[in-house]
Order: C-alpha cells, then structure tokens, then sequence
C-alpha cells in the first residue's frame, strides 16, 4: 500500500515538473531563440564566406550563383600571400595594437581613478572634455596631429603609430565609471594602514579593475588592429605596413585576386578572435558592472 501511494506520489510531481516545464516554454521565449539564432547566423556567415573563400581559385570566389562550399579547394592563395611580407605586415600590426593596448590600460586605469576618487578643482571640466573628445571624429585632429608628428620626425615610425592613441577619452570614461563603484571605505582603511598612495592604486585599485580592464583591452586592441585610415596616412614605406593595410594594398587597379585578400582577411581576423577569447570574461563582466554608476 505505501509502495503504491509513494508511487503515485512520484507521478503526480513528475507530472507537475513537465507541466511547468512546458509552461516555461512559452511563444515568447520560442521567438526570441529563434531571433537570436537568425542573428548569429547573420553575423557568423561573412567570417565563413572569408574562410571558404580562401580556398576557392579566383573564378569560383566570384562565380554568379556563389559557390557556398569550395568544391575543388586549392592552397595557390595562401602561396600568393606568402609572396609579400606579410609576417612583417603581422609582426607590425600586432606590435603596435600589443603596446597601444598595454599604453591605453595603464593610462586609463590612472586617470579613471583619479577623476572618479579624487576631488580638486576642475575636475568636472576635465572629466567633460574627455566626454566631449569621444564625439570628435578622428579625421578632425588628422591634419594637426600628423603636423605634429612630423615635426618631431616621427612619422613612419612605430613612435607615430602608437603614441598618438595612448590617451583615448573611451577609454578613461569606461575606467572612471568603473571605478566609482569601488567603496571609498576601502581606500580609507588602506589609508589607515599606512598604504601609499602608489601601493594603494597597485595592489588594490588595480585587481578591482580587473574586470574593466579585460574589456578596455579588447576595445584597445581591436580598435588598433583595425585601424586602417591612421595607418594609412602615417606609413610611407612598405616595410611599416600593418596587415590591414598590406592586405589592402593587393588590390589592384583593374584587377583583383579576390581570394588572396580573403586569405590576407582570413589571417588578420585571427588575433582578434584569439584575444576576444582570451578576456572574454573580463569583457562581459566589465561591460555589465561598469554601467552600475552613471
């Protein structure tokens, strides 16, 4: 009798379980998967069209209708590519977006804390030019920036390429929203212990910002893997190239080889998929936690 009623009993909660299984499943939470997959798709399918056509000879990567899968894969492209300097092009590019992206971080990191913890006059002032420098479109400070950079020689020179990025108002806003989440009691018990001002941004602030400086990384490292415009204008020799660039150089006048530059695009999305990897926690928790205070 008790073995029949437990039994029943089990049933009956399976039967609950399912039933509330189901309605959680509802109409809504159907069409927002389904969005989602769509999106995916959508995003996913030019990084795919680079890789297959990659492999294709160049009258099949621009055959009209497309050929979706390389039926016939060949490796001539990739030969094409080898034939420039590309590891140069690569050396280069991942030089100048590793030390841009270390420079922005620590600057950031600095003045972020700074405009977020300390209090002296002008600071709001400060705080809303950087604001308003997000706003400038580049081209703006092209002209007097390359001025400069001439001036002091430097251009065509890792110097010229790096430098004129470290200060990024991006990245000091996203550092300073950051940090205003930090207590201020904490800084204050530090202070008590005797903790310097120096020792107190290292070993304190800085672990706190962790999760911001992940994503200001990516940000810093994709912004200057992709930057073709700057690199452009401040490059002169073929030699300095960055692979965006000598990529972009392949084109020709009249004719272009288009599965040696989905090669060239397929080895410089690389890196940035491999650094997104890499700090792809940090990203998403320096994303969600930065926005807590305005």
């Amino acid at each position: 009798m008790n073995a029949s009623l437990e039994l029943s009993q089990g049933g009956t909660a399976s039967a609950v379980r399912k039933k509330s299984r189901l309605k959680e499943i509802s109409p809504v939470k159907v069409l927002s998967l389904l969005l989602l997959l769509l999106a995916t798709v959508f995003f996913i399918f030019p990084f795919y069209w680079i890789i297959t056509g990659a492999f294709k000879i160049q009258t099949v990567a621009t055959a009209i209708p497309p050929e979706w899968f390389p039926l016939k894969p060949t490796l001539q492209n990739w030969t094409d590519l080898f034939k420039n300097p590309v590891w140069r092009w690569t050396f280069n590019s991942f030089l100048i977006a590793f030390c841009e992206m270390i420079a922005v971080c620590i600057v950031s990191s600095l003045a972020g804390y700074v405009l977020a913890k300390k209090v002296f006059p002008g600071r709001r002032a400060i705080f809303t030019l950087f604001v308003a420098a997000m706003a400038l479109p580049k081209q703006v400070i092209l002209v007097p920036l390359f001025t400069m950079l001439a001036d002091f020689g430097w251009v065509n020179t890792y110097w010229g390429l790096i430098l004129p990025a470290i200060g990024w108002p991006f990245g000091v806003f996203l550092m300073k929203q950051f940090a205003q989440t930090i207590p201020g009691e904490l800084m204050e018990a530090a202070k008590m212990d005797g903790c310097s001002e120096i020792r107190l941004f290292a070993t304190i602030i800085l672990p706190l910002l962790k999760p911001a400086l992940g994503a200001l990384a990516i940000f810093t490292f994709i912004a200057s893997w992709n930057d073709y415009f700057s690199q452009l204008i401040m490059t002169r020799s073929t030699s300095m190239m960055t692979l965006p660039l000598g990529v972009a150089t392949m084109q020709g006048e009249y004719t272009t080889n288009y599965g040696v530059m989905m090669a060239g695009a397929a080895l410089a999305s690389v890196p940035m998929i491999a650094i997104f990897l890499l700090f792809q926690k940090s990203f998403t928790q320096g994303i969600t936690m930065g926005a807590v205070k305005g």
